[in-house]
């Protein structure tokens, strides 16, 4: 599943960068890349955590860092829940049901991409297809179990798959993703082994239980509700627990979990805080939080030559740009028309202005384009404002003595919903109105706090938004949750392209499967136009000089944190 994010930089951790030395001089180090990565590329140039084994930190000691949010909705599984910052927050505390990056539930990643059981949770997944039927086979922990001391067994797996199969239910799910193929969930020689059959061959096969729910969690009520201003970490399973909530401070404490059976953290404590932009830039150069994104120039000068504190840089693994809600923008011509208005090149540059990247014009939601899959998908070959109003106008749309182009009196009219107070996300904001305003469109612009982001987008209350969602190795359960009409948060599709995505769900071949999925994003974005996607990025992480395993960890981490366990200060 892919998780929602700000363009902007200080408030999605699940973002990484790149960058070369620019601003008030300081000598940055890490990765040196100015460059989006193309297929084939050494991926190792995008990654920069400062390894170090266990051995070599100090015991104890505290690291604190920032969110853009903090709640309100806990749930990851939940539209409301949806977001890289919730995503961030789990990871150390909810590993078994952290729903995107590195590590959930049955399954972990490396930087690259590549998916192993996670043994914390689930030792074995064997999978076996005859006569077409799939049986998976799924060695549970024996030491598996929740903090309230429920085992995660068999019935853990039913309940997650009872949830997660169908959007029908009454579940606010992001989607239903290979779950719906699912056709039974037993226990096998014990509650500890679980057996999945399927109505069809489900690949990648990582793509079920990524994520595990507690059974306790058994209705719509509890699930779209339950979690709204509660954590209920008496659900949840992982290195650390939680120690506090202040929801009037906006901090979540986190201490380490006396009944986790893995690897024991070195740290003794982690603080999350909710900050704005401009609080986080305060708070990293008083030194009260250890790392935070800067991914944009104006970031970059303000915290350069910060005391104590060092550059690390990645890709970052996300695309966006331009979020439309299909729901509220009824007119598939006005989509279009802001499709061809956008000067993808111009955003980007405004975008990454004097942070030395360069990449070509992001053309999927679904894959970057280091990715041997990726295609360039977006719909649109003529742009400008010429080529925006020849769409309105070729649609039965004319202008108005404002110069507004209309239909039936009704005119192109909708707004643009900032995030944050970050300067450059702003001025990317203004350029992509003024952009969309010359192709003959009223555009404002309604700027929100970074702490509104999940419960704005997450509720569609929004006509655009400048965001986007993180990107994995694998496009197959991407294009279900952003194209299948049964599940896109935009209701758009139809059945012949949903009929495509159920059937490549199927295909085991990974190079196979991901070009049917990005032929299916390539039809379903020039016949609806809902997800404008125009850039992927750098990230510029500034860090505590001494944090250790902490940094742009490409597909391993959205929290930037490969494993929370050596998550530490190296020792002095």
């Amino acid at each position: 599943m892919r998780n929602l994010t700000k363009i902007g930089g200080a408030a999605a951790i699940a973002a990484a960068l790149t960058l070369t030395a620019c601003g008030g001089g300081g000598t940055p180090t890490g990765p040196e890349t100015a460059k989006g990565q193309g297929a084939g590329s050494d991926l190792a140039k995008l990654i920069s955590i400062n390894e170090k084994p266990a051995a070599d930190l100090q015991p104890g000691g505290k690291v604190t860092l920032p969110l853009g949010s903090i709640g309100p909705d806990f749930n990851g599984f939940s539209n409301n829940g949806n977001s890289s910052d919730n995503s961030a927050l789990m990871a150390p505390i909810n590993p078994v049901a952290v729903t995107g990056g590195g590590i959930g539930g049955c399954w972990k990643v490396d930087f690259a991409g590549k998916v192993t059981p996670n043994k914390d949770f689930c030792e074995s997944v064997d999978s076996k297809v005859v006569d077409g039927k799939q049986t998976i086979t799924i060695k549970v922990n024996d030491k598996a179990t929740f903090n309230d001391g429920t085992p995660i067994d068999v019935k853990t797996f039913q309940n997650t798959w009872n949830i997660l199969k169908s959007p029908d239910a009454g579940y606010d799910i992001v989607s239903s993703g290979g779950y719906e193929f699912v056709e039974s969930v037993e226990a096998g020689s014990s509650a500890k082994e679980v057996i999945v059959k399927t109505k069809q061959p489900v690949y990648p096969v990582d793509s079920l239980f990524f994520g595990l729910i507690h059974p306790a969690v058994n209705t719509p009520q509890i699930f779209n509700e339950g979690f709204t201003g509660n954590m209920h970490p008496e659900w949840m399973a992982g290195p650390f627990k939680l120690d506090k909530y202040d929801a009037a401070a906006k901090t979540v404490s986190l201490v380490p979990n006396d009944k986790w059976w893995g690897t024991k953290p070195v740290l003794e404590s982690v603080v999350f805080r909710q900050l704005e932009t401009s609080a986080q830039v305060a708070a990293f150069k008083n030194g009260e939080i250890d790392g935070m994104s800067a991914n944009t120039i104006a970031l970059y000068k303000q915290l350069d030559g910060t005391k104590d504190s060092e550059v690390r840089r990645g890709q970052r693994l996300f695309a966006g740009g331009m979020n439309i809600n299909a729901k509220k923008i009824t007119d598939v011509a006005v989509r279009k028309a802001m499709f061809a208005a956008v000067d993808r090149d111009a955003l980007r540059k405004v975008r990454f202005n004097g942070l030395n990247w360069e990449e070509p014009s992001s053309g999927s939601m679904m894959l970057l384009p280091f990715s041997a899959y990726y295609q360039d998908n977006y719909p649109v070959k003529e742009t400008g404002p010429d080529a925006a109003k020849k769409v309105l106008t070729d649609a039965g749309y004319t202008a108005n003595a404002a110069g507004i182009m209309e239909k039936g009196g009704n005119p192109a009219a909708f707004k643009i919903s900032n995030f944050g107070d970050d300067p450059t996300t702003l001025a990317f904001t203004q350029t992509l109105q003024k952009q969309l305003q010359a192709g003959g469109m009223d555009v404002g612009i309604d700027q929100r706090a970074s702490a509104d982001f999940g419960k704005v987008v997450g509720s569609r209350d929004f006509d655009v938004s400048v965001s986007g969602y993180t990107v994995g190795p694998d496009a197959t359960d991407a294009v279900k949750q952003y194209y299948d009409s049964k599940t896109d948060l935009n209701g758009l599709g139809d059945a012949e392209l949903d009929k495509k995505i159920a059937a490549l769900a199927s295909i085991e071949d990974n190079a196979e499967r991901n070009k049917a999925a990005m032929d299916v994003e390539k039809e379903h974005m020039a016949k609806y136009f809902s997800m404008g996607v125009v850039m992927n990025g750098p990230q510029i992480s500034f860090v505590r000089t001494g944090l250790a395993n902490y940094g742009p960890s490409l597909f391993q981490s959205l929290s930037q944190v490969p494993d929370w366990s050596t998550l530490g200060w190296i020792k002095k």
